[in-house]
């Protein structure tokens, strides 16, 4: 006798991707969206930056999201660029998670207090306004200040999903057939 496999649980995701391509509110847009499976999404635009909120029900992130983009561009001319919660914090944001003062978060930044070794900005590390990755700050906390600050999985499979909508969108800019040495960098 087989032993009957336990059916995955399913959850509610919530994510939001980037999009170009037509007028997402354009008359008849809204019912080619529902007509390809997303039916559990918001549209909205911005300063002229398309947007699809979802509400997406799987078994996990990655299928949520995955089963999005293929939906969303299966609508002639729609094409997913990035998920908005690219995950990126700001030094507010990390305050915020942690229960410390912005003051307290910059000295550690900066290796005026803590141990030291925190994690370079993912922009310009002379600009006003910096931006680190969630899963290094995350791990930063882990390693030095005893969990401060956890990550999940979802952190490390946005952060991989970003990465290869960026990939994709930018690799045809750069020629047909890229670099030997970025074909390395990038695993090809």
């Amino acid at each position: 006798m087989s032993a009957l496999k336990e059916p995955t649980q399913m959850e509610t995701y919530t994510f939001t991707l980037i999009v170009e391509g037509p007028d997402l509110q354009a008359e008849g847009m809204i019912d080619s969206l529902f007509e390809a499976g997303c039916d559990d999404s918001l549209v909205g635009s911005v300063d002229g930056v398309q947007y699809v909120e979802f509400d997406r029900e799987a078994e996990s992130l990655e299928q949520a999201v995955l089963s999005a983009v293929d939906d969303l561009e299966s609508v002639e001319g729609v094409m997913v660029v990035r998920l908005a919660d690219a995950g990126l914090i700001s030094m507010a944001d990390i305050a915020a998670r942690t229960g410390r003062t912005r003051e307290s978060v910059r000295l550690l930044i900066s290796g005026e207090r803590g141990p030291g070794g925190f994690p370079p900005p993912v922009t310009d590390p002379r600009s006003r306004y910096r931006l680190w990755r969630v899963v290094e700050v995350e791990q930063w906390f882990d390693t030095h200040l005893s969990g401060e600050l956890t990550h999940t999985r979802d952190d490390h499979i946005r952060t991989i999903i970003n990465a290869g909508l960026e990939l994709r969108r930018h690799r045809p800019l750069v020629s047909t057939e890229p670099a030997a040495d970025l074909q390395t960098l990038v695993g090809l």
